[in-house]
């Protein structure tokens, strides 16, 4: 297990600009989203617009995690990726989605998601999870990794490895006509193999004119979960897998979560749309 010291919140920038030509979602400037009540089927045309939003934010996750290295701020992270979706004309999704400051999730080490960037420096032996959605053509595209900064120690680097497999199984698990428990069941019967834990009370979601549509995605075993597949369906998947305890607290900024244990989580995520035959994955660079 690595010896790398618990996290404590940096300084956090100012918020960056965007371009006035670039098209907001409807949610900046308010405290809250408007309530989505459109269809979680989508038409053609939507899944064409969020074949490209989903391909700049996959695009503006790697020229960011390029700069992943001992040394660097996950603010830095931060500027890159935000700089990269303004230049291809869209939106950062995550920047004052209910007033989160930043335009990707930076999450390092115990951090289960939703890490704000800031001053932190990234030591040898993190790893650290970009989290970037990109609004573009009214949709939006959502996707999620973890990275190896420098050396990792062979147990966080197994657990980001089996989590992308956790993932790559879930995807593959997706059919219309299934319950969307199916892809939670997937997940879970896999990482009992190893003795990790599942985070329950962050989910995948549904997406498409909204960020989160109100679907739910959950990554663990939940019979209660009776939502069927229909082709056209958009929403992401995005297990989170931790070396210990499932169970979480919050930082006082209300949006840092972390696993109550300290021990290090990892997350993968992916937007997809439901086809006929299984599932077409939206957010391939």
């Amino acid at each position: 297990m690595s010896g790398q010291s618990l996290l404590v919140p940096g300084e956090i920038s100012p918020a960056r600009s965007v371009p006035g030509s670039i098209r907001r979602p409807e949610y900046v400037g308010r405290p809250a989203p408007a309530p989505y009540s459109g269809p979680e089927v989508q038409d053609s045309d939507t899944v064409e617009r969020m074949r490209v939003a989903g391909r700049i934010a996959a695009q503006a996750m790697e020229e960011a995690a390029k700069h992943i290295a001992p040394g660097v701020t996950t603010d830095e992270l931060d500027r890159v990726a935000h700089e990269f979706m303004c230049d291809h004309g869209a939106y950062p999704s995550t920047l004052g989605y209910r007033g989160f400051p930043k335009s990707l999730c930076a999450s390092v080490n115990e951090v289960i998601c939703h890490g704000i960037p800031d001053s932190t420096v990234l030591r040898d032996g993190d790893i650290v999870n970009l989290d970037v959605t990109a609004y573009i053509g009214g949709v939006h595209g959502d996707n999620n990794a973890t990275y190896l900064c420098g050396d990792v120690d062979e147990e966080s680097r197994l657990l980001v490895e089996r989590t992308r497999e956790s993932l790559n199984r879930a995807v593959k698990a997706v059919k219309p006509g299934r319950q969307v428990n199916v892809i939670g069941r997937v997940i879970e019967s896999y990482a009992k193999r190893f003795g990790y834990g599942v985070v329950r009370d962050f989910t995948g979601h549904g997406i498409n004119t909204s960020f989160h549509s109100g679907l739910i995605i959950p990554h663990y075993d939940a019979p209660h979960a009776t939502t069927v597949m229909e082709p056209g369906m958009t929403f992401t998947i995005e297990p989170m897998l931790t070396l210990g305890t499932h169970e979480y607290d919050m930082w006082e900024d209300g949006w840092t979560v972390v696993t109550k244990d300290r021990r290090r989580t990892a997350q993968f995520e992916h937007t997809l749309v439901v086809t006929a035959t299984g599932a077409e994955i939206l957010t391939l660079p």
